[in-house]
């Protein structure tokens, strides 16, 4: 399996064949969303969408074997995209790696220009939920 840091690379070497066409590489976010995993009709509830996202995104994780499995799901495609590139490179972890994961993929590729301020507040919302159940998951484990 590649490594946080591999994956990130991966992402970046993606979008850079972009270039700076907006167009596209918002089209091609909007792409990678249709790659999720079905999210089950049952967890669209309150308690699972993510608090400080414009849209409504639904977050589930589970521990499986010491590793987080994370589902997700949004009701705009650039966000479903979004989540979806958190989710390539944080699932499947172990909590550990997931809390000190450093995701400088996002700034790398633009991403701040591409979606504007509000997205990015979204995203940083994202990425702090994934993180508190990888803690959740951890101080679980650990105790």
């Amino acid at each position: 399996m590649s490594s946080i840091k591999e994956i990130q690379e991966e992402i970046v070497s993606e979008f850079e064949i972009l270039g700076e066409d907006k167009e596209s590489t918002i089209f091609y976010i909007m792409e990678l969303g249709e790659n999720l995993e079905a999210f089950p009709e049952s967890e669209r509830v309150d308690e699972n969408i993510i608090k400080g996202c414009q849209s409504k995104v639904w977050l589930t994780a589970d521990e499986v074997d010491g590793k987080v499995h994370y589902k997700a799901d949004s009701n705009t495609d650039i966000t479903k995209g979004l989540i979806s590139l958190l989710i390539r490179v944080l699932n499947n972890r172990r909590p550990e790696e997931i809390l000190k994961a450093d995701l400088n993929f996002i700034e790398r590729i633009g991403m701040g220009s591409i979606i504007g301020s509000q997205r990015s507040n979204g995203l940083s919302a994202m990425i702090k939920q994934m993180k508190l159940y990888a803690l959740a998951f951890q101080t679980k484990q650990n105790a």
